[in-house]
């Protein structure tokens, strides 16, 4: 009897394992009709973004540039000071808010700001435009949302797909 038991569950496996019919499968590179849209909506997104943006800056008469990732920048107080480089770390004062004009952080409440360029987990836009500042320099940074906390926000005062406008005064580099 167990003989008979092991043949048939011999011969069930051996048919199961050489089944050959073959399912399809996905084909990754062509673009589904889902992915289409996706790419579609990310793409309305953006430009509205930047639609609210230049619609902020042109009611301030601010004289903002655009960075290629998409971060707008302007220093307006000047000094011949050290450089801002990779690596180093920052002091830096500043006021967060959003584009309705709410207040989200500042450094009279916070503290100053601390960040390590290029290390700070911080919002990915604040590097790139610390870098391009000088110890003593005044400036302002607006970042998209996918340049700041994206599509959740930060969980706290900044609401999800926020863009944010930072104000800024580089009060110290320590130079490693």
């Amino acid at each position: 009897m167990k003989t008979i038991y092991a043949f048939v569950v011999a011969l069930f496996l051996l048919v199961a394992c050489n089944n050959n019919e073959t399912t399809e499968q996905p084909n990754f590179t062509e673009h589904s009709q889902s992915g289409d849209t996706l790419i579609h909506a990310n793409k309305f997104l953006l430009e509205r973004d930047k639609e609210l943006i230049e619609s902020f800056i042109k009611r301030r008469d601010w004289k903002m540039n655009m960075t290629e990732s998409g971060l707008w920048f302007e220093i307006y107080h000047h000094t011949n000071s050290v450089k801002v480089k990779h690596g180093d770390i920052v002091l830096y004062n500043y006021v967060i808010s959003l584009l309705d004009g709410t207040v989200c952080y500042t450094s009279d409440d916070n503290g100053q700001g601390k960040i390590k360029i290029g290390q700070s987990g911080k919002e990915f836009g604040l590097d790139e435009g610390i870098l391009m500042m000088n110890l003593g320099e005044k400036g302002r940074f607006i970042l998209p949302p996918f340049l700041a906390h994206g599509l959740i926000g930060d969980l706290e005062k900044i609401p999800a797909r926020s863009t944010i406008v930072y104000e800024i005064e580089i009060v110290d580099i320590i130079d490693f």
